[in-house]
């Protein structure tokens, strides 16, 4: 598997410490200078903001899910498991996918892939990179009355 981390903590959490026993009246300054030690790290997180994300194989679905299930209670709030229809970290369709990969449009470029397609100049490709038909067909709905 892969697991990507998509928020990380760079918020930097601070306490103004105050005493509250007898005589510290004359140890504290009140608000005076109150810009605080630090404490701690967090993130900022926004409401339905993406907080990690997994690929793996077909096989290791469940175990997957199953991972992420338990992790989401180690967070504060609402977490949401949910399966993409995407290739991994790319943005193509599964089944896109497969197809372009037997079709020879995939490049492999590290963690992501590339669409290679028909747009650029002629000179700058190779033979095996020209590519006759559109990578995708829309389908448009024809209204029989």
């Amino acid at each position: 598997f892969h697991l990507r981390v998509r928020v990380h903590c760079w918020h930097v959490l601070r306490i103004n410490k105050m005493l509250s026993c007898a005589g510290a009246d004359r140890l504290q300054t009140g608000m005076r200078g109150a810009f605080g030690k630090p404490q701690g790290v967090c993130a900022r997180v926004a409401i339905g903001q993406i907080l990690m994300s997994v690929r793996c194989k077909d096989n290791g679905r469940e175990a997957a899910e199953e991972a992420l299930r338990r992790a989401k209670f180690k967070f504060p709030g609402r977490q949401k498991v949910i399966v993409s229809r995407k290739w991994g970290f790319t943005s193509f369709d599964r089944d896109d996918f497969v197809q372009w990969k037997r079709e020879g449009r995939i490049r492999n470029a590290g963690v992501h892939a590339e669409l290679i397609d028909n747009h650029g100049p002629l000179a700058a490709k190779d033979a095996g990179d020209l590519h006759l038909t559109a990578p995708r067909v829309h389908k448009i709905p024809v209204h029989e009355e």
